[in-house]
């Protein structure tokens, strides 16, 4: 929307806009005493700032609340969401006074923390502290390289985070910060609600570091505010915008849990009101304490006033986007179709005999994929000659230059997942994000909110077992692959050869509201002799690779390197005279999805079983069941050569060949 002449302009009625402060404190308190549950102090903490940022700031249509062009707002404090949705309803984004009555209740779509894609205006789901600050990262990062691919006639919006004490101790907003800062985005603007506060009690006992200083260490500018100088909070605003060569810090001097009797304590932080403490804050700030979830009309008014030229600024994006050259493309990439890529995609093949590592097979995969999805993002942390996740052909983001197709995430694993959540969630790019499959601890977060927050990130992992030999057991994954299996909504696959890995894509690239990982091998492995073709047969997460002769005796299941084991096991026991199937499992997340049918089909119903993987046996039982076994690990991994590494822990043919026996005979 157009902005004001003048501060004084802008701002509006002192009265009407105290008001409009006071009606958001009460709506939060009263929504919070109502469920007997909330964080007050956040919210009476920062409802100036709010109001500011809302009605004179922020870039939204509240009859679009998608519109692509929007400015961000997120709220990294997601425990204080009573003030998120409070402003949601003063401004018409479809909450209303019943939504805030039903807070944190079953179904209602005014959670306790703000969940993305529950309630309409949430851009992110927050409540773990600094992911929002991280996801605002990536949020920023999206808009400026947007911007220098379609021009700022078609892509101009900020992003805005409201963050507190909690946000930037975590060492996640450290990584994340230091990045922006780095890479100049400049439209990153991040109000932090300074109140000294922490649940233990005031922040002088863990909390003393001069966050000024170390913010304009990152490279960021700092500016100043104090919490209930709404002129002083707009003009740090402005003066933030002026500079779009720096992302900025504007530390907002608070008082937590402001009006309560406990205001400044931390027993206002996470503690609902009683009350005579409701009506106590309400007289403070010049609310009638008998009167609940009350808004004068004069503050409807107030903030819904602007409404008409808000969505008018909408309509007029659109008309530009539908006259520019470039406005049909910038529409795809925002709303890309990967349904037809099976057949878009020059797969990459190879011969039988031929050796090439699931990480190699991956860059191949990359390279095809980069011209056909333009809005493909590689990066790793620092590892990109490891992990082959670089777009040859596309270049680097770089400070003030954000054409690149790439990002050097530097050695930080925790904010790069965190970041390309905000990413995915902007709109506009696919990110994958990648590293070594050990290294998952430190993004577990990340893929854990992705996949509750429905995004499209891929996570690709290499080095996947403890095949990367004599870097020991630091950087050998032992029980990885079964932690990330235990992630609601997130799939798993670990292929093994460069048909799987093809396939493998293909299913990320596909699942646009999901999280996928790809688990991929350091060591070169032997391309396997498909019956089918493997894109469909991955798809289903498992498959039979290599029919039994004659009778069924055993089920070798295997999944990545170890399918190769698998195989010349069966040609042993084959030539002994068992009916030994060999099965491929890329996913067992896939294959658990699949119709009871198929999977008898593959698995049949009271055959022995017995699974092969380079890591924990944990998990396995579902698939070879109560008669089956499992070779794996269950101990840490060793240093040595990667042979010798086979052979101690049990993955030679011999061993698989004793076991199968054992299994069938014993």
């Amino acid at each position: 929307m157009p902005q004001p002449a003048s501060t004084d302009h802008a701002l509006g009625a002192q009265t009407t806009a105290d008001l409009a402060v006071a009606t958001l404190k009460g709506l939060c308190i009263d929504a919070i005493h109502k469920a007997n549950s909330g964080h007050p102090g956040m919210p009476l903490g920062c409802a100036d700032m709010a109001l500011v940022l809302w009605h004179h700031v922020l870039k939204f249509d509240p009859s679009d609340l998608n519109w692509p062009d929007r400015d961000r707002f997120i709220l990294s404090a997601g425990h204080g969401s009573s003030l998120h949705y409070a402003l949601l309803h003063l401004f018409d984004c479809g909450l209303t006074v019943e939504d805030l009555k039903q807070f944190r209740q079953l179904h209602s779509r005014t959670p306790g923390h703000p969940e993305r894609g529950h309630t309409a205006g949430i851009e992110v789901t927050t409540g773990p502290l600094g992911q929002g600050l991280c996801n605002g990262v990536g949020m920023a990062l999206t808009e400026a390289k947007l911007r220098a691919e379609f021009g700022a006639d078609l892509v101009n919006h900020w992003v805005y985070v409201i963050a507190g004490d909690g946000c930037l101790m975590e060492g996640v907003t450290s990584e994340a910060s230091s990045l922006a800062g780095h890479l100049q985005l400049g439209r990153l603007i991040c109000l932090y609600d300074n109140n000294h506060i922490s649940i233990d009690g005031n922040t002088n006992i863990t909390f003393t570091e001069d966050v000024a200083a170390r913010y304009r260490a990152y490279g960021w500018q700092v500016l100043h505010a104090q919490g209930t100088d709404k002129q002083g909070i707009w003009a740090a605003l402005t003066d933030a915008r002026a500079d779009e060569q720096h992302p900025t810090l504007i530390i907002v001097d608070t008082v937590i849990g402001r009006g309560l009797p406990l205001q400044g304590t931390e027993k206002v932080h996470g503690n609902p009101p009683k009350a005579e403490e409701v009506a106590a804050c309400k007289r403070a700030i010049g609310l009638d304490p008998d009167q609940f979830f009350a808004v004068d009309p004069s503050v409807y008014e107030f903030a819904r006033a602007a409404n008409g030229e808000r969505q008018s600024a909408r309509l007029a994006w659109q008309a530009r986007v539908q006259s520019s050259p470039q406005g049909a493309a910038l529409i795809a990439q925002l709303q890309p179709d990967f349904s037809k890529l099976a057949e878009q995609v020059a797969w990459p093949r190879q011969d039988l005999d031929a050796q090439l590592s699931t990480r190699k097979g991956g860059e191949k995969v990359l390279q095809a994929l980069a011209p056909v999805v333009p809005g493909l993002l590689g990066g790793s942390a620092d590892l990109g000659h490891s992990t082959f996740t670089e777009i040859l052909s596309g270049g680097h983001v770089a400070p003030g230059n954000y054409a690149g197709r790439n990002v050097h995430w530097g050695v930080r694993e925790h904010a790069m997942g965190s970041i390309c959540n905000g990413i995915a969630a902007h709109g506009g790019l696919v990110p994958l994000n990648s590293t070594f499959l050990v290294f998952h601890d430190y993004m577990r977060p990340a893929v854990r909110l992705a996949s509750l927050m429905n995004l499209q990130n891929i996570f690709v992992y290499t080095h996947d077992s403890i095949f990367v030999g004599e870097d020991g057991p630091t950087h050998q994954p032992i029980e990885t692959l079964q932690a990330m299996r235990l992630i609601p909504g997130v799939v798993v696959l670990r292929p093994a050869d460069l048909a799987e890995t093809c396939a493998a894509w293909l299913i990320a690239m596909q699942r646009q509201q999901a999280p996928t990982i790809l688990s991929l091998t350091r060591q070169n492995l032997p391309e396997l002799p498909h019956i089918n073709n493997a894109l469909t047969e991955v798809a289903r997460g498992a498959y039979i690779l290599s029919p039994e002769q004659g009778t069924l005796e055993l089920v070798l299941l295997a999944t990545g390197s170890e399918v190769h084991l698998a195989l010349q096991a069966q040609k042993i026991l084959q030539n002994e005279g068992m009916g030994v199937r060999v099965v491929s499992m890329p996913s067992c997340e896939l294959f658990a999805n699949q119709e009871k049918a198929y999977r008898d089909a593959v698995l049949p119903p009271g055959s022995l079983r017995l699974s092969v993987e380079a890591g924990s046996t944990q998990g396995w039982q579902r698939w070879v069941g109560d008669r089956g076994a499992s070779i794996g690990i269950d101990t840490f991994g060793a240093s040595a050569p990667d042979k010798v590494l086979a052979k101690f822990y049990g993955f030679t043919t011999e061993n698989v060949v004793t076991q199968a026996k054992a299994l069938c005979h014993g």
